[in-house]
């Protein structure tokens, strides 16, 4: 098949799931010691994002600790997750580090049966526009897949850059983590109405409502990989337009998981697997430089489970 019939096909599936739910990023199971893959404990956790309503699953990105896995690791985790997900919904994974490298991920990716990319920002080094967009163009031209771009960190484009890569055969959208929405509108302007939008700030559903203002209501949920119930339950209110229970989610579970996120660098992902460590899944520790929680921050986000699991019952 080539390359831009398989963008249209992701296309217009991911168009049709993002009304269903949320877009989630499975964490990586690793075993106790942190050394390696735990595949028995990631396939659960897999099931159980498929199982609570996860409208795609994008495996190996932040979440999911890419920047810490081997190629070998990679390939054990796409092969882990397309294989549980049995085509039951869009799996996608992270290609990253310069285009080269990236290149090699998406040629594993292609091989265990991934069906789309997300392209992550290149590492370190902050080019040009020019140089984003050859950047990502490197990984297109050359990707047996489809791909959505993601801008956060040193990843800035314009709407002139989005709209040059969007004119690429594999490029299909793009999850933005910088939430300039001035940017924002001008990029939609400059592309076409087939080409994807979604919302990935850190823990999106605070910022849905500026987001979906300007016609952008997917989102990504870091909260699906733990508490999927709370999750569910925004995504459902947000869609019907429950400004009423958007609130009270926001106010009783959502800002105060920002504050105790805001706490200490990488808590974004590791508060995230400690939660799901406290839900009784099998996810292992996080990778130095991450951090697990501390005592205290451990106790609160317990806390803070029981809250929001007693305001979805």
């Amino acid at each position: 098949m080539e390359i831009a019939e398989r963008a249209e096909n992701l296309r217009a599936r991911m168009a049709d799931q993002m009304q269903q739910g949320v877009l989630a990023f499975p964490l990586t199971s690793f075993t106790e010691d942190g050394e390696q893959v735990d595949v028995e404990g990631f396939t659960r956790h897999i099931r159980r994002h498929i199982d609570t309503g996860a409208a795609a699953l994008f495996v190996a990105c932040g979440t999911g600790e890419f920047p810490s896995l081997t190629e070998d690791e990679f390939r054990t985790v796409v092969r882990a997750a397309v294989a549980e997900a049995k085509g039951e919904v869009p799996v996608l994974a992270g290609a990253g580090y310069g285009w080269t490298q990236a290149r090699r991920f998406a040629q594993i990716a292609a091989e265990e049966g991934i069906e789309g990319l997300l392209a992550m920002p290149p590492y370190l080094a902050r080019g040009s526009q020019a140089g984003m967009v050859e950047h990502i163009r490197r990984i297109a031209v050359a990707s047996p897949l489809p791909l959505i771009v993601y801008q956060r960190d040193l990843m800035a484009l314009t709407a002139a850059s989005v709209a040059e890569l969007s004119r690429l055969d594999a490029v299909i959208g793009l999850k933005d983590g910088h939430s300039n929405f001035l940017e924002l509108q001008r990029m939609q302007l400059a592309t076409d109405d087939t080409f994807l939008w979604f919302n990935g700030s850190l823990t999106a559903e605070m910022q849905y409502r500026p987001y979906a203002a300007v016609g952008i209501a997917p989102y990504s949920s870091a909260v699906q990989s733990f508490l999927p119930e709370v999750s569910r339950a925004f995504f459902l209110a947000a869609r019907d337009g429950d400004q009423s229970r958007m609130d009270e989610l926001l106010t009783g579970f959502f800002s105060p998981l920002v504050e105790i996120r805001d706490r200490v660098p990488g808590y974004a992902v590791a508060l995230v697997k400690a939660g799901a460590r406290l839900r009784g899944e099998q996810v292992g520790p996080v990778r130095a430089p991450l951090v697990e929680p501390n005592g205290t921050d451990l106790d609160d986000l317990a806390a803070l489970i029981e809250t929001g699991l007693a305001l979805v019952r």
